[in-house]
């Protein structure tokens, strides 16, 4: 599916594993081209559905998942720019000197941790509502796909089922492919339990147990078997599946952001730009592939903005400053049951 040998995969429930498994933000720096198959892809609990897609030919080389997600708790970002503008698809970014990620890391890191600790029942919902844009992946390799909302309702404990809203996952499809997949003509997607949660696939309770000291979280990141594709940079894709969808308390997000600082290779972007086109500061890291995953967040709060994937350079996903992914998280809160709207 994604070139990763089966063993090396993380255990996930089977509509995680489903929804995870083709996400090309989940894939930066893994450096082993796969073998194209046709699949009905739905993505991470995150990408477009696809009738007849095939898998992406080129897999990067940094770890399961990549690019984290927002600090926790709810969060509602500054007002979003105009959606597809023209900053939102073209701006670079410039690197600054390798000693900034650790101080830009830190002093998010301090805005995560003086966030108040909510009380989270768990029989309550992670609900986190996001604007994204994928590429769509054919038989002639994959194309800019288009910007649009998604949803996703996901259990705190694991132990209910959770709902995915994504419009994409029916748009143009037969009932055949929909009866198949599980998705509703509405476009939600019931989703599976999580009894088992992993690095990779976690729960608001599983996060609220990893430590929250930031050696100690850099050594349980750096602990999953040593693979074939592993890497030292391997860590920052783990902290994306840890935080992409999901809310942390606040102490341990901040020793998320604190270890991702330790990563070799992770530099600061003076200027990145969301799928709304806010502009921000961001954290980066650069696959062989010529592929930055960018983690956004403004410049005054130190807010989570969103996530990109740009091309710097020239290789089997585009010409430098060409986009390849995008997000920009709209909101993210606890809720009391599937569907239901936050006030994040």
């Amino acid at each position: 599916m994604n070139g990763m040998p089966e063993q090396d995969r993380p255990v996930l429930p089977a509509d995680r594993h489903q929804l995870l498994r083709e996400h090309l933000m989940s894939e930066i720096n893994r450096e082993t081209a796969t073998t194209a198959r046709p699949v009905r892809r739905i993505g991470w609990v995150a990408l477009p559905a696809l009738a007849g897609a095939l898998s992406l030919a080129v897999v990067l080389n940094t770890g399961d998942g990549t690019n984290p997600v927002p600090p926790p708790a709810a969060v509602g970002p500054a007002s979003p720019g105009t959606p597809g503008t023209p900053n939102a698809s073209a701006a670079s970014g410039t690197p600054v000197k390798p000693s900034a990620p650790v101080q830009l890391l830190d002093r998010i890191a301090q805005v995560a941790a003086a966030k108040p600790a909510q009380e989270v029942k768990d029989n309550q919902f992670v609900h986190v509502k996001s604007l994204v844009k994928f590429p769509d992946n054919t038989p002639h390799g994959p194309i800019p796909g288009k910007l649009h909302e998604r949803e996703v309702w996901l259990s705190v404990d694991g132990s209910r089922k959770g709902l995915l809203l994504d419009r994409t996952l029916v748009s143009g499809t037969d009932p055949e492919s929909l009866r198949r997949d599980g998705a509703n003509p509405d476009g939600t997607l019931p989703l599976d339990t999580n009894t088992s949660p992993n690095l990779h696939s976690p729960t608001y309770r599983y996060l609220a147990a990893l430590p929250t000291d930031p050696d100690e979280m850099f050594r349980l990141l750096n602990s999953e078997p040593r693979t074939k594709s592993w890497t030292e940079q391997r860590p920052f894709g783990t902290i994306g599946d840890l935080l992409r969808e999901q809310i942390a308390p606040p102490a341990v997000a901040a020793a998320l952001y604190r270890a991702a600082a330790k990563i070799p290779g992770v530099e600061v972007i003076e200027d990145s730009v969301d799928a709304s086109g806010r502009h921000g500061v961001a954290v980066g890291l650069t696959s062989s592939a010529g592929v930055r995953v960018e983690w956004i967040f403004d410049r005054k709060t130190f807010e989570y903005l969103g996530e990109r994937q740009l091309v710097v350079s020239a290789g089997a996903f585009g010409k430098p400053g060409d986009v390849v992914a995008e997000t920009a998280v709209l909101s993210r809160t606890i809720v009391d049951k599937p569907g239901q709207q936050g006030r994040g």
